[in-house]
């Protein structure tokens, strides 16, 4: 049964490819030739463009507009606070290990009334802080946290023998 089978199936490609080997192509020679008999078309000559004029920002010094603002009453006092000082007996916390610079801000978790933010470390471990915790190698105390960003105050020598000054930066949620 199954050669016979094969037979006919052998048979049946046979016809079919039989019918592949009409050599008539009558109909496309000559469609060939009406679009050779056509006169050529006119190209269009290609587009003058202008010379890139390059911008010149000029306000690189500024405040960039997607950074929070300080205030000028927080910074003159800020700057009025002459007995600013670091805890030195304070026990250090794990993220003062890090510079603020490499540490990023992933997410906020709710847990009932606790709210906390998390920061990924240069190592990526993932922290759990809250406002009162003390991040990055200068002393930098969370003082606000919402769900974008984190307000850090440092602590940071001002150059004189034993002057320290505040200093304000912010961690934002990567990705926005």
């Amino acid at each position: 049964m199954t050669a016979s089978l094969k037979r006919l199936g052998l048979a049946l490609g046979v016809v079919l490819l039989g019918g592949c080997s009409n050599n008539d192509f009558a109909d496309l020679d000559q469609f060939m030739a009406e679009k050779r008999a056509r006169p050529g078309g006119i190209i269009a000559p290609i587009p003058t463009f202008k010379a890139y004029e390059a911008f010149a920002y000029s306000a690189t010094r500024l405040r960039s507009p997607f950074d929070r603002p300080i205030e000028v009453r927080e910074i003159t006092q800020l700057q009025a606070i002459s007995a600013i000082k670091p805890d030195e007996t304070r026990a250090k916390e794990f993220l003062e290990q890090y510079t603020f610079d490499s540490l990023a801000m992933v997410g906020t978790l709710d847990r009932g009334a606790s709210n906390w933010a998390l920061i990924r470390d240069p190592e990526g471990g993932i922290h759990r802080v809250q406002v009162g915790n003390y991040i990055g190698r200068n002393h930098g105390k969370i003082v606000e946290m919402t769900e974008t960003y984190l307000a850090v105050v440092e602590i940071v020598s001002d150059g004189t023998s034993d002057g320290w000054v505040e200093r304000p930066r912010t961690i934002e949620l990567s990705g926005l």
